[in-house]
């Protein structure tokens, strides 16, 4: 049995399209050979454990002999976006998919959200987040008025300049859209999204984006491990993610680099249970701004800092490191993609090397943590444990 389990979510690193990509508009997506060739990616830390290894990953960077356990795996829930793709990491397959809205929102609901909120809404388009500044910043400056836009994801974003909208009104607008948005425009997250600048070419996002998620429908392995009297130890939006839904103690990170040295720091001190890390910057600030450079240089970053979390582990930890969606950096699209993503297993205990192929769904990953942490679990995914083991 172990006692910490370190499990990172690289957020959007897809490794290849899924069977079901074109259902999706996504065939032909994989985001790992788009950064892969590029100059400023050296993963050499990824490398050794085996991410290349992995069916889908550029075989030119495969190693004779990895030291972790991989495998490949297939997405069993109805989406592609990141509240999904966490609930079934944690052992929930959403079988029906969250709404979207490829033309906005019906007008009599944001109605309701400028009655309640006493302010006018704008644009309400499916947009990326950096033009939508862009394109009606400066009439937010001139009128008030909240921009609020979607994606292809079940996302509800409200933009404001924080000299406009100071940023725990901007929190009290979303808590009030996240009331409002229930049953059938039950959307997955409802976000946050300050800026600042006082002209279009100067317009910048803020560090202080919020996420309101969906409650999850039932327990997921952080629940299990909480009552359990395991930690269950949020990094970065984990805790939005699930609603604080079964986590014990959270951390909020800006951005990738902050969120491994918050590890780093976790990996120095003893507990027991799971500490689940989400590193946005891949998706955020690379993936949906179609940035290549961008995303292969965050790889890079990330690779060093997993070298000098390898070095802090102990022999009663696990570490792995997976993906929730895709998000192809190099498609014309800047929305998620519909992709496998890779899984890694390291530890004392685990058998390197070990080949587990394509399999279907990420709830293995649920189930495979709290075997590993001695917890009985009924969740949707089978664990790896024993096929795993030395």
């Amino acid at each position: 049995m172990k006692k910490r389990v370190f499990l990172i979510v690289l957020d959007s690193f897809g490794v290849g399209n899924a069977p079901d990509a074109a259902d999706f508009g996504d065939e032909g997506s994989n985001t790992l050979a788009a950064i892969a060739s590029h100059p400023n990616f050296n993963t050499p830390n990824l490398q050794k454990l085996g991410m290349f290894n992995i069916e889908g990953t550029p075989a030119e960077k495969a190693v004779q002999a990895p030291l972790a356990a991989y495998a490949r795996l297939q997405e069993q829930s109805k989406g592609k976006d990141t509240t999904i793709g966490h609930w079934e990491i944690a052992g929930i397959v959403s079988s029906k998919p969250l709404p979207t809205y490829p033309n906005g929102f019906p007008q009599q609901l944001l109605a309701e959200f400028e009655q309640k909120t006493g302010r006018k809404v704008i644009c309400n388009l499916p947009y990326s987040g950096t033009d939508v500044i862009r394109d009606y910043g400066e009439e937010h400056l001139k009128t008030g008025a909240l921009i609020v836009y979607t994606s292809a994801d079940s996302v509800f974003q409200i933009a404001a300049n924080e000299a406009i909208v100071p940023i725990e009104e901007l929190y009290r607008y979303c808590e009030i859209a996240r009331e409002l948005l229930c049953g059938e425009h039950a959307v997955g997250r409802v976000i946050a999204r300050p800026f600042e600048g006082d002209r279009a070419e100067n317009f910048r996002r803020t560090s202080r984006r919020h996420d309101y998620s969906l409650t999850p429908p039932k327990d997921t392995m952080l629940d299990i491990l909480q009552k359990a009297g395991k930690a269950t130890i949020g990094v970065g939006k984990i805790y939005d993610i699930f609603n604080g839904k079964g986590v014990s103690e959270t951390h909020r990170t800006t951005g990738n680099r902050n969120g491994m040295e918050v590890t780093l720091e976790l990996a120095k001190k003893d507990f027991d249970g799971l500490a689940f890390i989400n590193l946005v910057d891949f998706d955020m600030l690379y993936g949906h701004r179609n940035d290549v450079a961008g995303y292969a240089a965050a790889a890079t970053e990330f690779d060093v800092q997993l070298g000098q979390l390898l070095e802090l582990l102990q022999p009663e930890d696990v570490l792995m490191i997976t993906a929730d969606h895709g998000c192809d950096p190099a498609t014309p699209s800047t929305d998620h993609s519909r992709e496998m993503v890779p899984l890694l297993i390291y530890g004392n205990g685990v058998k390197a090397g070990t080949n587990l192929g394509t399999v279907q769904g990420f709830g293995c990953i649920a189930a495979t943590v709290c075997e590993a942490l001695g917890v009985p679990a009924h969740l949707d995914g089978e664990s790896l444990l024993d096929k795993i083991a030395e």
